[in-house]
């Protein structure tokens, strides 16, 4: 029975050090993203480093957590800083398509695609790496549909409301990519993230 105890204490401790970790880097990634490099006229910017706390929490805790995370940082987001956003498209199918693909679906992508390569990749560096990338990657193709479905009306003296979308989208996503890869790469040469402590430096392989 004792030992039970113990194994039902460490399993609380542990979860409770999680929901801490997860809203301290959920609060991390809201402030950086804040500190904007550079800001486009009709949405979206760069900024420092903030995807860079979801791809992570993502990595350390699996799909399902960093996806969850990732959904909660998006809707933080739309709460935030894109509720101006509404006043600019009208219908129920527009306001759907706002919500998930520019923020529910888009800061999802960062989450799954830090626990993408976690298993397949042994390598943490080149996991993060990959991660930081094809997160960036699946959050650029959100902006995208939704550039194409709800903004396309903006895309005037462009021959293709594609290639608008492509390139308006792709313009920051292509920066914040770049950010968060290299972020990702220089942390994982510190730190350990398969460890329960974030502050364990990574043991030379």
């Amino acid at each position: 029975k004792m030992k039970g105890d113990i194994i039902m204490a460490n399993s609380s401790i542990n979860k409770t050090r999680k929901l801490c970790e997860t809203a301290i880097m959920l609060a991390l990634a809201t402030a950086l993203s804040y500190v904007t490099i550079f800001k486009l006229p009709m949405g979206g910017s760069i900024t420092l480093f903030s995807q860079v706390p979801i791809i992570i929490i993502g990595y350390r805790y699996g799909a399902k957590w960093g996806i969850s995370t990732g959904i909660i940082y998006g809707i933080l987001q739309m709460l935030l800083q894109g509720l101006g956003n509404f006043a600019y498209v009208k219908g129920f199918v527009a306001y759907l398509i706002l919500i998930l693909a520019d923020y529910v679906l888009a800061f999802m992508s960062l989450g799954l695609g830090g626990a993408m390569f976690k298993k397949a990749v042994k390598n943490q560096t080149v996991a993060l790496a990959l991660g930081a990338f094809f997160g960036s990657l699946l959050r650029f193709i959100c902006h995208f549909v939704s550039g194409v479905t709800i903004w396309g009306e903006y895309a005037d003296g462009w021959k293709s409301v594609w290639g608008y979308s492509a390139s308006y989208n792709g313009s920051y996503m292509a920066v914040e990519a770049v950010i968060s890869v290299l972020a990702v790469v220089v942390l994982s040469l510190v730190l350990d993230f398969s460890k329960e402590n974030l502050r364990k430096t990574k043991k030379a392989e």
